[in-house]
């Protein structure tokens, strides 16, 4: 499994990364939406993106609409943001995110999200 890890912090990325990969699943990180837009668009096969709202170039909510207006419905979309209010997740799962996911999280918690995927067991 591969997953695209979408944040504009070094940090968030890499503590991503190390929950993910010691599940097993491959990663590639973005900067922003644009860059992960264009990985995507690229060619590079992803089962999952988890992406940030709030990013320079291009937000996590535009860049998770021009996915899906692309085309790109198999790739499962977990919004990562501190964003907490209920109209930001509605917002972002009528774009067409797969799960919401708070900051901060533990593995746990990212597990938890996994499993509701279908992506990882619990």
């Amino acid at each position: 499994m591969r997953a695209l890890i979408v944040d504009d912090s070094r940090f968030v990325r890499g503590y991503v990364r190390g929950l993910l990969e010691e599940k097993g699943i491959e990663c590639e990180e973005a900067g922003d939406g644009q860059a992960a837009l264009d990985l995507v668009l690229g060619g590079k096969p992803f089962d999952l993106a988890l992406v940030d709202w709030n990013m320079p170039v291009m937000n996590g909510l535009d860049m998770l609409t021009q996915l899906r207006a692309r085309g790109f419905s198999g790739i499962k979309v977990m919004m990562v943001t501190t964003e907490a209010e209920n109209d930001f997740i509605i917002r972002a799962l009528d774009a067409g995110a797969d799960e919401y996911l708070m900051k901060p999280f533990d593995g746990e918690a990212l597990g938890e999200k996994l499993a509701m995927l279908g992506l990882a067991e619990e």
